[in-house]
């Protein structure tokens, strides 16, 4: 019911800066929330940065003052400014939106296919 593209991945060096973004489509009601999330190799996929609707924003510890997390409600989008960026930030990540469609009224998490960020010099 809602699809999430996300863009802007690639290979970076270590200080080096990113930008990723992230557009929902679909039946699309309301979103409460969306969030960008990264997972890499044999590790469990972690939550980077959050954001409601109305502005609030959660940061795991291990990103913050570092990284920056917007939306554009009415594009339906989520950006993840990434600076000062270090090796442990390698990983894939997912775009994630906890949307209501027009066929389902409850609040449900979608995710993106994913977009590879990889620092190293």
């Amino acid at each position: 019911q809602v699809q999430l593209v996300e863009s802007g991945g690639g290979l970076v060096q270590p200080g080096g800066s990113l930008r990723l973004s992230c557009a929902a489509s679909g039946s699309i009601v309301s979103i409460k929330s969306m969030g960008w999330y990264r997972q890499a190799p044999g590790k469990q996929r972690e939550l980077v940065a959050s954001i409601t609707s109305s502005g609030s924003t959660n940061y795991a510890d291990s990103v913050k003052g570092r990284f920056t997390i917007s939306r554009v409600n009415a594009k339906n989008a989520v950006y993840l400014e990434m600076n000062s960026l270090k090796p442990e930030d390698t990983a894939g990540y997912y775009c994630n939106a906890e949307a209501q469609t027009l066929w389902n009224f409850n609040y449900v998490d979608y995710w993106g296919q994913g977009t590879q960020v990889t620092v190293s010099s």
